[in-house]
C-alpha cells in the first residue's frame, strides 16, 4: 500500500512516516500512536523509579504509624533504618541518578527520530536496570556487589554506544 493509500485509510487528519501514525488534530502535533521500544523502555525506566520510591514510602509510613522512627527523624538515605531500607534508598537513587542521563540519550533519540539507534538495545539496558535494583535490593554480599557492577557497566556501555552513534548521525 502507498503512503498515500495509507494516509487516506488512515483518515483525513492522520499521516504516516516511516511507520509512525501521526494524528494532526493531537494536542502534541504529531504525537506518536504506535510505541518504540526506545518510548517504552523510557516509561518503563521512569515507573521502575516511583515504583521503588512508592516502596520506600509504604514501608516508612508503616514504620511511622508503628511509632518506631517519628515521621520527622527519617534521614534521606534509611541511614537510621534496617539494611534493606538502606539499600532501598540507594536503589531508588541510583535510578534517580541514571534517568538523567540514559533516559536523556532515550528522549533525543525518540524526538530526533532515530530509535534505530537506542532501540535494539531499549529492553536490555531497562532488564539490566532492573537487574542491578533488584540485586541492591537483596544483598550486599560480595558476589552481589559484582552482579550489581556487571548490570551497571552494561548500561554505561549502552549508553557510551548510543552516545557515539547518535553523534555519529548528526
Amino acid at each position: 500500500m502507498g503512503a498515500t493509500r495509507q494516509n487516506a485509510a488512515l483518515g483525513s487528519d492522520a499521516a504516516q512516516v516511516r511507520g509512525w501514525h501521526f494524528r494532526k488534530d493531537s494536542y502534541f502535533h504529531g504525537v506518536m500512536a504506535m510505541a518504540s521500544p526506545s518510548l517504552i523502555a523510557l516509561t518503563l525506566f521512569i515507573v521502575w523509579t516511583l515504583l521503588l520510591m512508592a516502596l520506600m514510602e509504604v514501608i516508612r509510613s508503616k514504620i511511622a504509624l508503628q511509632g518506631t522512627v517519628s515521621a520527622n527523624e527519617f534521614r534521606p538515605d534509611n541511614a537510621n533504618l534496617s539494611p534493606f531500607m538502606q539499600r532501598l534508598a540507594r536503589a531508588h537513587a541510583n535510578c534517580i541518578e541514571n534517568i538523567p542521563v540514559l533516559g536523556g540519550l532515550l528522549l533525543i533519540a525518540i524526538v530526533s527520530g532515530r530509535e534505530y539507534i537506542t532501540d535494539p538495545l531499549a529492553y536490555v539496558l531497562v532488564a539490566a536496570r532492573f537487574a542491578q535494583s533488584l540485586i541492591h535490593l537483596a544483598s550486599s554480599s560480595s558476589a552481589a556487589v559484582t552482579l550489581r557492577f556487571v548490570a551497571f557497566i552494561t548500561q554505561v556501555m549502552i549508553g557510551l554506544y548510543w552516545s557515539f552513534k547518535l553523534l555519529t548521525s548528526i
